[in-house]
């Protein structure tokens, strides 16, 4: 591209934008919206990968969840924070009943019948990483969630977790992730996975194409290599 093109690239995405990847780059816009670029590819790759893990993620805890409910309340749907004698509030705090309430009401729009896989599609991976969080530990983590990361530690798992969802968060609002640790990242993704389910982490990595763009992140310029 000629220069001038250059600049109204620059101009389009913004400096601001733009400016981490200048940094990087030494100055040279030609090779900061090439970094730029591939940062977007990656970016969409571990998009991938990521939501595969949440999907994971969220399918294995409603699983513990449903028939740790029905056994303790006689209730499978857990989602409705059934209550006891020995829990007269239920056992979510108020922040997760109240974002059940709202993932409810979506799942029912367009005169849609509420099943549990709808209310579950509509919770975030948000929700479900605090459900991993130290608050739950006597309450959901030893009663039931364990089983879903057989010889894990809670904190371990929670930690994980939380590294992918601030990755996810920062992807979802296209933040830089060329100076992040990509390959850590990706391995913690799958690691995940393989608490889960060795099976489906196999299938996971088989389909990802993370690998393959991080061998093709573009050169720095010939000084700063």
């Amino acid at each position: 591209m000629q220069a001038e093109e250059l600049t109204v690239l620059e101009e389009r995405l913004s400096p601001e934008r733009l400016g981490p990847y200048k940094l990087a780059c030494g100055g040279d816009l030609r090779a900061a919206l090439a970094l730029y670029r591939w940062n977007t590819e990656v970016t969409a790759a571990l998009s991938v990968t990521l939501g595969h893990i949440e999907v994971l993620l969220r399918n294995a805890l409603h699983c513990q969840l449903e028939a740790w409910s029905a056994r303790t309340f006689g209730e499978p749907c857990w989602y409705l924070n059934p209550r006891s004698s020995a829990l007269p509030r239920g056992f979510l705090f108020p922040e997760a009943v109240e974002d059940i309430t709202k993932a409810r009401a979506r799942a029912v729009r367009n005169g849609r019948p509420e099943t549990p896989g709808r209310v579950v599609a509509e919770l975030n991976l948000g929700f479900w990483r605090f459900l991993l969080a130290r608050r739950y530990d006597r309450g959901l983590w030893h009663p039931c969630l364990h089983e879903a990361f057989p010889r894990q530690r809670r904190a371990a798992v929670s930690d994980a977790v939380g590294l992918l969802h601030e990755a996810r968060n920062r992807m979802a609002h296209h933040e830089p992730m060329f100076n992040r640790p990509l390959v850590s990242l990706y391995r913690t993704s799958l690691q995940v996975a393989d608490w889960i389910c060795p099976t489906s982490r196999r299938w996971v990595e088989q389909g990802s194409r993370v690998t393959t763009v991080l061998t093709a992140r573009p050169p720095l310029p010939g000084n700063l290599r």
